[in-house]
């Protein structure tokens, strides 16, 4: 089935350089649904916005058909209830930054990609990569391919994507664990902190996961100006 093809230039960096132009045509298969077509020119579902073929909305299960005049447009940005995300193994320092600012981020240098589809199907997590193959796979209603490679910049584009800054709520999660942090007394920790720590602080935090205690000094206002900043630079 031959049929005319017209992708949003922010999505041409999953085409092939002969493809990326305003419009081109190109065979799909026999019965191949709109899913089937655009994955197979290389641009993952997840990255998909708004479809529209021979002028009228369709959805990624449409049918193509000969002589369609196919219209993709990217994600939109916008704010998402569901902000629960699994990180893949390149991507550690995002993982970090994600959990600094309170969401809830699963991330292992060991993870597989059978573990991440695992939890984006039975968790309904956001998958955060720079594999689009792994994209293209059918567990995965949602995920983002991350274009950036410096985790600071991976952020701001995550951040931006998903709307991050009115849902975020910073240190309220274990970095190591992925754990929301507990409140405690300042007298309960008094024999786990260094003397001068104790004076000079009155609020304390534990993981109940790998037991550590934390709180609000030099290091913690290191990163919440990192945070700042890039919050910043989206405005």
């Amino acid at each position: 089935m031959r049929a005319v093809f017209r992708f949003d230039s922010q999505l041409w960096l999953f085409l092939d350089t002969a493809q990326r132009a305003d419009a081109f045509e190109y065979d799909c298969a026999r019965a191949a649904t709109l899913k089937n077509a655009i994955e197979a020119l290389g641009v993952p579902h997840t990255e998909v916005g708004a479809l529209r073929v021979n002028g009228a909305p369709a959805t990624l299960q449409r049918i193509v058909r000969e002589g369609d005049y196919v219209e993709v447009e990217t994600t939109k940005s916008g704010s998402d209830p569901d902000l629960r995300f699994v990180a893949d193994a390149h991507l550690g320092g995002l993982a970090r930054f994600l959990r600094m600012l309170g969401f809830d981020t699963l991330h292992r240098n060991a993870f597989s990609d059978e573990e991440i589809r695992r939890l984006a199907e039975t968790e309904g997590r956001i998958v955060l990569t720079r594999d689009r193959e792994l994209l293209k796979c059918r567990e995965i209603a949602r995920g983002a391919y991350v274009r950036a490679l410096k985790s600071d910049a991976q952020l701001r584009e995550v951040a931006r994507r998903y709307g991050l800054e009115a849902q975020a709520r910073p240190f309220s999660l274990c970095l190591a664990c992925n754990l929301p942090l507990q409140r405690t007394e300042r007298g309960a920790v008094a024999a786990r902190v260094p003397p001068a720590v104790l004076e000079l602080h009155e609020h304390f935090v534990r993981c109940p996961g790998c037991n550590g205690v934390f709180w609000p000094g030099s290091h913690y206002r290191h990163m919440l100006s990192v945070l700042r900043s890039s919050f910043d630079a989206l405005r």
